[in-house]
């Protein structure tokens, strides 16, 4: 999968919830309608991103594994 982003946010090695407050903290910082790409090494991030995606109206537009990194691309909602 290759999405088009405008930010991108390294949470490698950081164990939960680390990677999600970082990548609220990101989207509070960027425009609505602008993706960020979320790389993290936590298995966590998984359900915690679907989770997090679902309950704030952000898009979560996919996210892919390999070799124990998850990336992720979050759209952010216009009303966040």
């Amino acid at each position: 999968m290759a999405y088009e982003f405008d930010q991108e946010l390294d949470c490698s090695g950081m164990p939960c919830p680390m990677p999600i407050l970082k990548t609220k903290k990101a989207l509070q910082g960027m425009e609505a309608g602008q993706v960020l790409k979320m790389v993290s090494t936590d298995a966590g991030s998984v359900p915690d991103v679907t989770a997090f995606s679902s309950k704030t109206g952000n898009e979560l537009l996919g996210h892919e594994e390999e070799d124990g990194t998850f990336t992720f691309f979050i759209k952010k909602a216009s009303d966040v």
